[in-house]
């Protein structure tokens, strides 16, 4: 873990809800793809956020949902936006977390995020295409509007760079033309596989998603030290 100041390169609108940030630490900083970062407000005042870029890139990605009802990811995104005005660089604790990618393993990949807990699957995704791994690996990215697949094309270039790599958005309130899976994220997972015991799965979303999911999924066969997900750390 290493506290560093981070230029503000650039906020931009993925979707009404969702802006990417991109960061560039002023010295050379290593992290692990799936690790996060904490935004600085204060000494005391740290915000956690996946790291969305994968471990070689110079620039640090981030993915903040700030909608009215989430003022703790809300007052982080003010804080960066008047920072970025003012032309100042951020604080950022780098390099957090156990649930990174285990490069070390030959298992195939379950790969589960709720909302923008995407930004966690989508660094190891780009880190498993750049590494050219070839393991089967499951990507499935549950939102409740399609408008918040933000990065469905992307994936689905990933998806179609390798034959071993899967993605399969889920749509919770889909409209009458969404095409694709619909309903609870991990409900599609469990459809899909008769056991998960194979798998290496990582997970990134809400802290009552993690809990549900842990739950359901070690119910269908997955092995607890083949589940890689922060949360579970406080739940």
């Amino acid at each position: 873990m290493t506290i560093i100041a981070c230029t503000i390169d650039a906020i931009e609108p993925l979707t009404p809800t969702v802006n990417r940030v991109l960061l560039t630490p002023h010295t050379p900083i290593n992290y692990q793809s799936g690790q996060y970062l904490q935004i600085c407000l204060s000494d005391e005042d740290k915000r956690p956020f996946s790291i969305a870029s994968h471990a070689n890139s110079k620039q640090i990605e981030l993915h903040i949902g700030a909608s009215v009802a989430d003022k703790y990811a809300g007052q982080a995104l003010t804080h960066l936006q008047q920072l970025y005005a003012a032309k100042q660089p951020v604080l950022a604790e780098i390099g957090l977390g156990n649930a990174q990618l285990r490069v070390d393993s030959d298992r195939p990949l379950i790969l589960l995020a709720g909302g923008t807990g995407f930004s966690y699957i989508y660094s190891i995704a780009q880190t498993l295409a750049k590494q050219q791994v070839n393991r089967p690996v499951f990507a499935y990215w549950g939102v409740r509007d399609q408008d918040a697949l933000y990065h469905h094309p992307q994936m689905q270039q990933w998806a179609n760079s390798n034959p071993l790599y899967t993605f399969v958005p889920v749509v919770q309130n889909p409209t009458t033309q969404w095409q694709g899976r619909t309903g609870l994220v991990h409900q599609a997972v469990l459809e899909d596989f008769a056991s998960l015991a194979d798998f290496d799965i990582y997970i990134a979303g809400p802290f009552a998603m993690a809990g549900v999911v842990r739950d359901a999924f070690v119910q269908h066969g997955a092995e607890r030290e083949n589940m890689f997900c922060d949360a579970f750390a406080y739940i």
